[in-house]
């Protein structure tokens, strides 16, 4: 498998999520400039956190027209991997790959801490390492992480099982307590937690490989 790690002006997790795929999973992988305009060779596209472009206007409005944004789109709609984590997240929304939006927390302050998240749905190319309902530790970074979507689209995420990580506790006032969503063919999913920075247990947390681990061998197909 080779993943690329798309790059943007303000990205600032983009090595932690290649040293996962290099050093964590031990799978190839490439950084990929937001200029670029081919994605050719890649089995999966990576978004990573940080603040595109300073979150000006608001988090990722303007990643969006960023040249390399036009393969992210055909990749999802191939269905391939397309992972987006935190500001990844945020831009995945965005371009409308994925429902609803993330908007400033609910007490209004940057929240950095490693939290519990509950799998809600371990049947995906993302999460099939995972025990169902498996209590996971990982990290949170993020100053407007609040999950919010209407209620029909609540209900279809539900109905879909696009709900795919909840956090145990609602530290940001999200939604459902919403951590990460997929589209319904599971293949993109989007999540404001940082698997990437949970991969080693001198980390503090192991428990985000798995979800890495999943990509190489999910034990699932991608629309199950």
């Amino acid at each position: 498998m080779k993943l690329a790690v798309v790059n943007f002006p303000g990205s600032n997790c983009d090595m932690d999520l290649f040293y996962a795929i290099r050093d964590g999973i031990k799978q190839a992988v490439e950084l990929v400039d937001y200029r670029a305009t081919s994605l050719k060779g890649f089995d999966g596209v990576l978004i990573p956190g940080g603040f595109s472009y300073g979150d000006y206007l608001r988090s990722g409005a303007i990643a969006v027209h960023a040249p390399i944004v036009k393969e992210i789109i055909r990749f999802a709609n191939e269905g391939k991997i397309v992972l987006g984590i935190c500001n990844g997240f945020q831009i995945l929304t965005e371009l409308g790959l994925l429902p609803g939006a993330l908007i400033q927390n609910e007490k209004s302050r940057f929240i950095c801490e490693t939290v519990d998240l509950e799998v809600e749905n371990n049947q995906t190319i993302f999460t099939s390492h995972y025990q169902p309902k498996e209590v996971i530790k990982v990290p949170v970074a993020h100053g407007e992480g609040r999950y919010y979507c209407d209620e029909a689209t609540l209900q279809e995420l539900k109905e879909n099982r696009q709900i795919i990580f909840k956090y145990k506790e609602n530290i940001n006032g999200s939604v459902d307590q919403i951590a990460g969503i997929a589209n319904k063919e599971k293949n993109v999913l989007g999540m404001m937690p940082h698997p990437e920075r949970a991969i080693e247990e001198i980390l503090g947390s192991d428990d985000g490989l798995k979800l890495f681990q999943s990509l190489i061998n999910p034990e699932v197909k991608v629309n199950d």
